[in-house]
């Protein structure tokens, strides 16, 4: 296979400025900032701080990518993943020629469409039939070009009733309809897609998916694809991108690539929480927590079929009548999955005293993902006592459930564990 996209120590920075808060200015109050300007300059120069160092800011170095090689062959789809903040979104915004790099090159062999963002290279003002012929003169494409894929796009998209509304007066999900039937219809050698497709609704994000695959498939086009659906990693790519604070980790089949982020993920759960010295300052507080497996050992990792235990060790060193135990569980996007509560008991004997508690969380019940456990203490609409953020993580993995061949797609936070009544009768 010829190569279509090589990307050699590719490195972006950014800088970070540290400000606090400003608080509310009356224009009297500017003028006197503004006028004092260059003295206080003046003074920052030449007074150095109690520690014998100028009073400077400075802004903070930030490298995104740092060093990043790998090579795209032509007709492949290349799946690139990695925690937030890895470097994903920022590849793909140099690829798509959005970011310039600070260093390192790229060399592209074809057009590159990109749906990255929602709404990225719209015009809010124009028309959905405005912004496919202005999307695609962008793209390079003639005039000619367009209108021979202009009803494609359109069937694909499912907006023709809206095709002559301002796009502004579109939801988030005809947003990405409209632009991924632009990109993906309008004959790009390289479709780069970040994880927008996660806005539109379940039955268009298997179009979307069957799209890509056809392209790379019958088309013999090149597709970079994020997401965190390990799933969808799994079904649409045939080789793997992992990155980690900017740089690669690895390069390689899907299936090497997506255990080493696994690995990863694991290596950075979680299993076990102490507060030390600030339980003896609380009347009530979580003093030690930690998951386990059905076996009873401690462990940060689980599979999809596994019942996970989640321990609270609390220690009373004064009784607060109507105390309860809550823990919330958040996924790796902050969304909140569900809480549970549990009522303290009251010691039996004297103070301080121990109160243990265990929370079993059912197999086949969350979604495969990494998961955050906060734990508080609190009397219901009256105070909060203790609260542990963050306390625990822990790791769920698909261990070769029917969801992981459904191509990945998000069925929500939860797979409810409902009662089913079924009957069968002869006609």
């Amino acid at each position: 296979m010829s190569t279509i996209i090589r990307i050699t120590d590719l490195s972006k920075r950014y800088w970070i400025r540290h400000q606090g808060q400003p608080r509310y200015r009356a224009l009297r109050d500017e003028i006197t900032h503004w006028a004092g300007a260059p003295f206080r300059a003046a003074m920052r120069r030449l007074m150095p701080n109690r520690h014998g160092r100028v009073q400077m800011e400075e802004p903070e170095e930030f490298w995104a990518l740092k060093g990043v090689s790998f090579e795209v062959n032509r007709g492949e789809v290349v799946g690139v993943i990695g925690s937030n903040g890895a470097g994903k979104s920022t590849l793909l915004k140099i690829l798509s020629r959005i970011t310039e790099p600070t260093r390192g090159r790229v060399e592209i062999d074809g057009r590159v469409a990109s749906l990255l963002e929602v709404g990225t290279g719209f015009h809010p003002e124009l028309t959905g039939r405005e912004n496919i012929f202005l999307n695609g003169a962008i793209l390079g494409m003639s005039r000619g070009e367009i209108r021979r894929n202009f009803d494609a796009i359109v069937d694909f998209a499912e907006v023709e009733k809206f095709l002559d509304t301002p796009v502004k007066r579109y939801s988030s999900g005809m947003y990405v309809r409209l632009a991924f039937a632009v990109a993906a219809h309008l004959e790009p050698e390289i479709l780069v897609v970040d994880e927008v497709l996660a806005v539109g609704d379940m039955q268009f994000q298997k179009k979307c998916l069957g799209k890509m695959r056809d392209v790379s498939a019958k088309d013999g086009r090149t597709v970079l694809f994020v997401s965190h659906q390990m799933g969808t990693i799994r079904q649409l790519c045939s080789r793997a991108v992992l990155l980690r604070a900017g740089e690669i980790a690895k390069v390689g089949s899907v299936a090497e690539v997506v255990d080493a982020y696994t690995a990863l993920q694991h290596g950075e759960a979680m299993s076990g929480f102490e507060a030390g010295l600030t339980a003896k300052t609380k009347a009530i507080a979580v003093e030690k927590a930690w998951t386990s497996n059905e076996l009873g050992e401690v462990a940060p990792c689980f599979v999809h079929d596994e019942t996970i235990a989640v321990h609270a060790v609390c220690r009373i060193n004064r009784w607060i009548p109507n105390a309860e135990l809550r823990i919330f569980v958040e996924d790796s996007r902050g969304r909140r999955v569900f809480i549970s509560d549990v009522a303290v008991n009251a010691p039996a004997k004297g103070l301080p005293s121990v109160f243990r508690a265990e929370a079993k969380i059912p197999a086949h019940f969350l979604r495969p993902e990494t998961y955050f456990v906060r734990f508080w203490i609190f009397v219901a609409n009256l105070e909060v006592v203790d609260d542990a953020p963050n306390a625990l993580s822990f790791v769920l993995q698909d261990g070769g459930s029917k969801w992981a061949a459904t191509e990945g797609l998000d069925y929500g936070c939860v797979f409810s564990p409902c009662e089913w009544t079924t009957s069968s009768d002869n006609e």
